[in-house]
């Protein structure tokens, strides 16, 4: 409901009244007083839209001047031509400081790490929540529309304290959020940035007619989740042993992850095979670790069920294969 609050205040700003948009959204009176009163993503949906067109302001008064309609549709337009995500959201953050010079957004990457900052280069006020969440889930939203994926986060933080609703944070930015943390910001893995877009001019005129569920709900699959299941196995076998394990590492439901694998055709089980085995094979050609120690740096528990799947991987125990490999 704070969300809310902050709409109803930048109505107030303009001396309009807010009952319109608060009555299409469903929202009485009575829920807009109480601060415990929780909306659906399709309540935010219909009032962020009404307000946005009734105020002629697609930044709801977070600006010292208005955004009018149309105008992140037009920052879209701008990067869909981009070659990949990363081209794509570098130029949504030069144009966006064309629009709105009270926010500069940049995009930096650090070895595996992409980030993407807010510097406020004036007071926000009693909006600067609202602004920071909602320009920070608007990039998100719009980065996993242009590449058709779902874009997890590897973490959040906020340059003001922990709010009173801090728990809603877990549902709009999935993954660690730290507070009294400036400045604003999203972290991601930075293979994401060479992703090709998968959006043309048709597609984004259909988004741009409903552009608003991009900022409140997730997108379900993972263009690069076999990658990043493969590289968890692979360098920290120990932190991932069974599929809850794994799934933390990943900021994902193991629910979610058994799913989404299934969609892509391939199981955790294949998967930790998969690696398991090129891992296996590598350190018996190339070092001379007892089988016990190459069992255990693979994420097998004990030596007999190394021996017994490795037996079944490539029809050899691991003393044959190595054996078997020496000049």
């Amino acid at each position: 409901m704070a969300f809310v609050k902050a709409i109803v205040e930048a109505y107030a700003r303009r001396g309009m009244d807010p009952g319109k948009a608060l009555n299409v959204a469903q929202i009485t009176p009575k829920e807009l007083a109480d601060p415990a009163s929780r909306i659906s993503a399709a309540q935010m949906e219909c009032i962020s839209g009404a307000a946005m067109q009734e105020l002629d302001d697609e930044a709801l008064g977070w600006f010292s001047r208005r955004l009018p309609w149309g105008s992140y549709g037009m920052l879209a337009r701008a990067s869909i031509s981009a070659a990949s995500l990363g081209v794509a959201l570098k130029r949504w953050c030069r144009h966006h400081a064309l629009i709105a010079d009270d926010i500069t957004l940049s995009l930096k990457v650090t070895g595996d790490w992409a980030t993407l900052y807010i510097s406020e280069q004036r007071d926000l006020g009693v909006l600067r929540e609202f602004c920071l969440v909602s320009v920070l889930r608007n990039i998100h939203g719009l980065a996993c529309w242009l590449i058709d994926s779902r874009l997890p986060l590897l973490g959040a933080q906020f340059p003001f304290a922990p709010p009173p609703h801090h728990e809603v944070y877990a549902v709009l930015f999935p993954g660690p959020t730290a507070f009294d943390s400036a400045p604003a910001a999203l972290r991601f893995d930075a293979r994401y940035l060479a992703l090709p877009l998968r959006r043309d001019e048709s597609a984004l005129q259909q988004m741009l007619q409903r552009a608003l569920p991009l900022t409140v709900h997730q997108y379900r699959h993972d263009r690069l989740l076999l990658t990043r299941v493969r590289q968890a196995l692979a360098s920290q076998p120990a932190r991932s042993h069974n599929a809850d394990d794994l799934a933390a590492l990943l900021h994902v439901s193991a629910r979610t992850l058994h799913r989404q694998l299934k969609e892509k055709g391939s199981s955790l089980q294949t998967l930790k095979d998969e690696v398991r085995q090129r891992r296996s094979r590598d350190l018996l050609l190339r070092s001379a670790r007892p089988i016990k120690q190459v069992a255990e740096a693979v994420g097998f528990r004990n030596e007999k069920s190394f021996i017994r799947a490795f037996q079944a991987w490539v029809g050899q125990s691991p003393s044959e294969f190595r054996r078997a490999g020496q000049p």
